[in-house]
């Protein structure tokens, strides 16, 4: 059993308990779900932002914990101080070590777009999404038919998130559901869990222009998204070359510090 196999099998048990712990009915009374959501393409796309998704992440598979002693609060407002135009929070528990009150807390502390990053197969965790305050979630259409794409797009669209399909290879490209917000390259295979930038290139030119493209997993350069501005790619989510340092906040900064300089230095040559 490959590790997205071990995952699945897990969340499937979750998904169940947390269903008879927290019935939908108990959810629609947060707070959130009466909240005006933030739109993740319009930030994305905004002229003043670098497209940056910073990622808070304990803990990875592959890598074992990045940052064991992580503070959400500081972390994500740092984040957005240093310019990140949305967040990214990893709420799986057994594999992640995320919480859903990592989200919360998040938003708590921050007027931003924050994405739910989870393994989602079922209705649940999407009503679930909105009641811990998340303004987007990720449906990985590895994991997903392509009647569950649509219909938990749906469901999503319906209470006010937008969605980001996620993508691993040509194979998948086929399940794009036109009404997607953004569709999202991973450069992890997520069953051999090895990253390969490539990934991104070689499927820029294959998702339909109208789409709004992120790449994800494997950039630790300024330089590497410039290249990926130049085939089309509007958001860039950065984790674990963050959250290795011991202030993920301040590798953020320095991090987007450079690439704004960059795009400076471009500009006036260009001009």
């Amino acid at each position: 059993m490959n590790t997205l196999d071990k995952i699945l099998s897990n969340k499937k048990m979750e998904v169940d308990e947390r269903k008879s712990l927290y019935p939908i009915p108990l959810l629609k009374r947060s707070v959130y779900c009466n909240s005006q959501t933030v739109s993740l393409a319009k930030y994305l796309k905004r002229d003043d932002k670098n497209g940056i998704i910073a990622e808070i992440k304990r803990h990875s598979p592959s890598q074992g914990y990045l940052n064991k002693y992580l503070n959400v609060e500081r972390t994500s407002v740092g984040y957005m101080q240093a310019g990140a135009s949305a967040l990214s929070v990893l709420t799986d528990a057994e594999f992640f070590k995320g919480t859903s009150e990592d989200l919360s807390t998040a938003r708590k502390f921050n007027f931003c777009p924050i994405l739910r990053k989870d393994f989602i197969i079922d209705e649940y965790q999407i009503e679930e999404s909105r009641s811990i305050g998340a303004d987007a979630i990720l449906l990985i259409a590895a994991v997903l038919s392509k009647g569950e794409i649509e219909k938990f797009t749906e469901l999503a669209h319906s209470l006010g998130l937008e969605v980001l399909l996620e993508i691993h290879g040509e194979e998948e490209l086929e399940k794009i559901y036109d009404r997607v917000d953004i569709v999202g390259v991973n450069n992890r295979n997520l069953k051999t869990l090895q990253i390969d930038i490539n990934t991104s290139f070689r499927l820029s030119e294959l998702i339909p222009s109208k789409f709004l493209k992120v790449s994800e997993s494997g950039i630790e350069d300024p330089e590497t998204i410039q290249r990926l501005r130049e085939v089309g790619y509007g958001g860039f989510l950065i984790g674990s070359h963050f959250m290795k340092h011991p202030r993920p906040e301040y590798a953020c900064k320095d991090f987007i510090d450079i690439l704004n300089k960059t795009r400076k230095d471009l500009v006036d040559y260009e001009n």
